[in-house]
């Protein structure tokens, strides 16, 4: 079957080795650049003391962490694309596309790897379509969830940190989404098939459909489990990162709320991974939810180390089997 070609330019399989180097260098500028943007708002000595008083050895299990957040990536992965008859990914080919999506030089960002690879597996464009979307819907079908029970709890204890103007909109954007996507799925059937908007729409709907049946079927069990070990993982690492930086572990709601703020949009969402937005980000959330930032700065920048540039060597390894299961 023929794959179209996205925006009518190459895929991630046809790029030079001198462009993906290229991608990878714009992903270091980006990075560097929000890094010492950030740190001179922190205040360079700051972050150089923080540098010199670090507990590395912290820094190990934090690779462990990340290790198993992939695997909890992998598992998700492949029950998104086995729902509702869907293809049977072979682990392999399932670690090789989670490697790859997660790898800075994929210009246009993990889902761009994710829809190639669907729109090979599936019978049709749409679906290929709908399956991506429901990827992106299963990242935050527990993200989100927690972070508003958090946030609720924080507004109910009356805490000053963080500020109800960050606690507030997770209490209430996250049920109210809720409640209208479930009103709006009575008009997928509806939609399905029209031109514009309202097939984007049926679209979206349908991933939510396919979201429903991975919670409710208990075959499916292994998809939010593995999206909830994604979460657990990387949130473990981002922790370690603080304990590493700032002497002791960060209270888990606060942490947890400044995390969701900070990732607004995820590595596989933004291009180059989010190579520099995560970075100018995440280290204010984590300000606003009460962490120095003279300690948010080092413990960031230790924890994108782990979670974005060493995934580097999985993911070339990644791209390599997908171009030659491709040949």
């Amino acid at each position: 079957m023929r794959i179209p070609r996205p925006f009518g330019g190459r895929t991630h399989l046809e790029r030079s080795p001198r462009e993906m180097a290229a991608f990878i260098a714009l992903g270091a500028g980006l990075a560097t650049a929000a890094v010492v943007g950030v740190a001179w708002a922190a205040g360079f000595g700051g972050v150089t003391e923080r540098l010199r008083e670090v507990d590395a050895w912290w820094l190990l299990p934090a690779v462990g962490a990340e290790v198993l957040a992939y695997i909890g990536y992998v598992l998700a992965y492949r029950q998104v694309a086995r729902v509702e008859g869907g293809p049977e990914l072979p682990h392999r080919r399932a670690l090789a596309l989670v490697a790859t999506g997660f790898g800075v030089f994929v210009a246009r960002g993990g889902f761009a790897v994710d829809l190639h690879a669907f729109r090979e597996e599936c019978v049709d464009e749409r679906e290929a379509r709908v399956r991506v979307l429901g990827l992106g819907a299963l990242e935050y079908a527990l993200l989100a969830p927690a972070t508003c029970i958090v946030a609720i709890l924080l507004l109910f204890d009356h805490v000053s940190t963080p500020a109800s103007g960050l606690t507030m909109p997770w209490a209430i954007a996250v049920p109210a989404g809720g409640v209208l996507a479930l009103l709006a799925l009575r008009l997928r059937d509806r939609l399905r098939g029209r031109r514009g908007w309202r097939e984007a729409l049926a679209q979206w709907l349908d991933s939510i459909h396919f979201l429903r049946q991975l919670f409710l079927r208990l075959e499916h069990f292994t998809g939010p489990l593995g999206a909830a070990i994604y979460w657990f993982g990387d949130i473990a690492c981002l922790a370690l990162c603080l304990r590493a930086y700032e002497g002791h572990f960060p209270s888990i709601a606060p942490l947890l709320i400044g995390y969701a703020t900070g990732y607004a949009l995820t590595r596989r969402t933004l291009p180059l991974a989010g190579a520099g937005a995560v970075e100018a980000l995440l280290p204010f959330a984590l300000l606003w939810t009460g962490t120095p930032l003279a300690a948010a700065v080092p413990a960031v920048l230790a924890y994108r180390i782990v979670n974005f540039w060493l995934p580097i060597v999985p993911a070339v390894f990644g791209l390599r089997a997908l171009r030659a299961a491709a040949a």
